[in-house]
């Protein structure tokens, strides 16, 4: 039985690091299986009482909603609802937090869907909860946009005329990234993929294959990047789709790798990650190695979030939620993973700003990828520690 559907399910736990990323010409191919640790390895533990505790749990404690086409990017509203995005549709839906009701609040003009392209990650501007922001695919380009959304209106009309923030971001039917959000900083921070042109990550005049930081215009802060007329801020990465900060302001990412490895990275600006010279960690020292790796299929990882001392990674073709335990910038630990199998193909994780404890966790199996089942895709509430 592939997954078992409803709420209180038990957890899958895996205490050995597994390795996932994604081959062949996508973002999720190859074999799955456990890590083979290396040659004089040893197992971490944590160093001191700081650390996150070794061990930790997941369990889904609720689903918010279900029924959801594709879904994509996901922001929280003050009081628990939130709006989630639909990829292949261009459609932004209203969820009621506490009952699940579905309200569509309009649609992006514009986008225009294609392989892993469309209407992708959402995030309104700090202490605004009327500008949203959304990273979307056209005809001719990825771009960033933001509009206005007032839940007064009427259903299918919430969301007012979109003004492009940024554009030019290269776009494929392959790693188009789409993950944005706003930093500690109030910066908008974007990941983007390279669009399956590999030396597009080595080139800094390409948007694509980066981590981007910008004001809420879309300009160059002048200040924190690598140059200050640029919105680059980190290169040579693949396909970025996860982004979040920890307590201390680090920035995290995922990436999906192509063969070998996938990887989670700790991003400092400047910093060059490797691709496609490097997949994985490399004795290379211009690149920055990830801080974890992940073997073919055991991860395939698109959203990422930071909640407990841990970084929360969701799975696509690895089909489970990913914790890692936190000393610092280092892992304290080996990661674990829950919820193998469960639901299917795991999209977009968010930390719950009011329970510090919780996560929404989006599935993704109506993406052309998965096999839906009745009920999916969904947005299911998952207790952390």
């Amino acid at each position: 039985m592939r997954r078992t559907t409803g709420v209180g399910v038990g957890l899958a736990l895996t205490a050995v690091l597994a390795a996932g990323c994604s081959g062949g010409d996508g973002d999720e191919g190859g074999d799955g299986g456990q890590r083979t640790p290396k040659a004089g390895e040893s197992t971490r533990a944590p160093r001191d009482s700081t650390a996150a505790p070794a061990k930790g749990s997941a369990k889904v404690i609720g689903t918010v909603a279900e029924g959801l086409d594709s879904p994509w990017g996901l922001a929280p509203l003050p009081g628990g609802d939130l709006l989630v995005s639909s990829r292949d549709s261009g459609k932004i839906t209203h969820i009621d937090g506490d009952s699940g009701k579905k309200t569509e609040a309009g649609t992006v003009p514009g986008v225009e869907p294609g392989g892993e392209g469309g209407l992708m990650g959402l995030a309104f501007q700090p202490g605004d909860d009327r500008m949203l922001y959304a990273y979307l695919t056209t005809a001719s380009d990825n771009r960033i946009v933001r509009m206005m959304y007032d839940p007064e209106k009427e259903p299918g009309r919430r969301l007012g005329a979109p003004s492009t923030v940024l554009k030019g971001i290269p776009k494929g039917t392959l790693h188009n990234g789409g993950r944005i959000a706003f930093g500690p900083d109030k910066m908008l921070y974007a990941g983007t993929g390279e669009s399956g042109e590999k030396g597009l990550a080595q080139d800094k005049k390409s948007l694509g294959g980066k981590i981007l930081r910008m004001t809420p215009d879309g300009e160059p802060p002048g200040q924190g990047n690598p140059e200050a007329d640029s919105v680059v801020y980190s290169w040579g990465h693949r396909n970025v789709q996860g982004l979040d900060w920890d307590d201390d302001k680090r920035l995290w990412a995922s990436e999906f790798g192509q063969d070998t490895w996938d990887e989670l990275n700790r991003i400092e600006p400047g910093g060059n990650y490797g691709w496609p010279q490097a997949e994985g960690k490399s004795e290379e020292k211009r690149f920055k190695n990830p801080v974890e790796q992940w073997r073919t299929a055991d991860a395939s990882p698109s959203g990422l979030a930071v909640a407990r001392g841990s970084v929360w990674v969701a799975g696509l073709r690895g089909e489970r939620l990913w914790r890692i335990p936190l000393d610092g910038a280092e892992p304290a630990a080996e990661p674990q993973a829950f919820l193998q199998g469960k639901y299917g193909r795991l999209r977009t994780v968010v930390a719950d700003p009011s329970a510090k404890d919780e996560l929404w966790l989006v599935t993704s199996e109506t993406d052309g990828r998965g096999s839906p089942e009745k009920g999916d895709d969904r947005i299911l509430r998952v207790k952390i520690r």
